[in-house]
């Protein structure tokens, strides 16, 4: 799999290069951006996925309240979302949420979601990387990613581009056995990521 490079540019730029193919564990797989118009496409991957994966979202996407709050975000520009998808299905998804509030708007939250045959293949770096770009060309300072402390793999993926732990949440989410888990929370400046490009191919 080639080395994914982080465009620095405006927004429009980043945009205009999607979609884009991807050779990922000998598999061809195309990054597009999600359009609302994909909503049933996500709901039927979003219902394939382990419910324990889903406990770190803002929303159960595999309901269609779910779904229409994400396509309604989508709309307005408060949401970028990019789809992984290989000729029969899609295997993942990341994206870019910009912080609702107004004292916060140089913050927004990363969400990788991986199709669990498609783990291990390096396909989460590349969904993050690709919405780390779009990151930057928006104009946000902070980026924050949160998931339960057994998501060892997210992690990893994440710590590569610099992001180190800054809250642990207990309790935070309850599963639909009543389980309760905690909830890591990690943050990079983008400042300190830019300072740093050389290690991740920024072009």
């Amino acid at each position: 799999m080639k080395e994914v490079e982080i465009r620095l540019g405006t927004l429009e730029e980043l945009l205009d290069d999607f979609p884009k193919t991807y050779e990922i564990n000998k598999d061809e797989v195309t990054l597009r951006l999600m359009e609302p118009e994909d909503g049933p496409l996500m709901l039927d991957f979003a219902q394939q996925l382990p419910y324990h994966d889903l406990l770190f979202l803002r929303r159960d996407i595999t309901r269609q309240e779910g779904i229409d709050k994400w396509v309604r975000d989508i709309r307005n520009g408060a949401i970028h979302s990019i789809i992984a998808e290989n000729a029969s299905r899609v295997l993942g998804y990341s994206t870019l949420h910009r912080n609702d509030h107004e004292w916060s708007q140089h913050v927004a939250e990363l969400r990788v979601l991986v199709a669990p045959q498609a783990r291990g293949t390096g396909l989460g770096r590349v969904l993050t990387r690709e919405a780390f770009g779009l990151a930057m060309a928006i104009g946000v300072e902070k980026v924050v990613a949160r998931m339960t402390l057994d998501q060892t793999g997210a992690r990893t993926v994440f710590e590569e581009l610099g992001f180190r732990p800054e809250a642990l949440l207990k309790d935070e989410v309850k599963d639909r056995a009543g389980k309760k888990h905690d909830v890591l929370f990690l943050s990079t400046e983008v400042e300190a990521f830019l300072a740093r490009r050389e290690a991740y191919g920024i072009e």
